[in-house]
């Protein structure tokens, strides 16, 4: 992302287009709004010449690989990513937020073809990939729709 890729107007940002990516378009709300003026504020003081919207301290462009460093070390800080373990529900990566990102809106009642416009995808049946059933809301939900015999 670069810097000249936001639009404050309709508070979105426009991404680079990649092969499996469709929307080049994202969003943002005021909360983020809010945020990302302030990091503005401190990336210029590192090296404004630099167009990258992510730059480390040290004024350079921000790579996968270090994204993926500082969710990791953020994640293990807060107690949701464990490296030493094999299960792929205690590692936590910059794609858990794909994983995220579509369960809440789905969740939250956003229409199926919305999110996957938002996500990029080209086909509708990779969001199934990435939406993840809650037990508890499977169970509720079970409960409320099978038919009551009166026994």
């Amino acid at each position: 992302m670069e810097v000249q890729d936001i639009s404050w107007k309709d508070q979105s940002i426009t991404l680079k287009a990649k092969k499996k990516r469709s929307n080049r378009v994202v969003f943002f709300d005021e909360e983020t709004a809010y945020y990302l003026k302030r990091w503005l504020e401190i990336r210029e003081s590192r090296n404004p010449m630099n167009s990258a919207l992510w730059i480390s301290s040290a004024g350079r462009r921000v790579d996968y690989g270090s994204l993926q460093y500082n969710i990791g070390k953020a994640a293990l800080l807060c107690g949701l990513h464990d490296s030493t373990s094999e299960r792929m529900e205690d590692n936590f990566s910059a794609h858990c937020f794909r994983h995220f990102f579509t369960t809440h809106l789905l969740r939250a009642g956003m229409p199926r073809d919305f999110v996957q416009e938002l996500r990029g995808d080209k086909r509708r049946e990779i969001i199934d990939l990435y939406n993840h059933i809650d037990k508890d809301d499977l169970r509720k939900s079970y409960l409320d729709h099978i038919p009551h015999l009166g026994v």
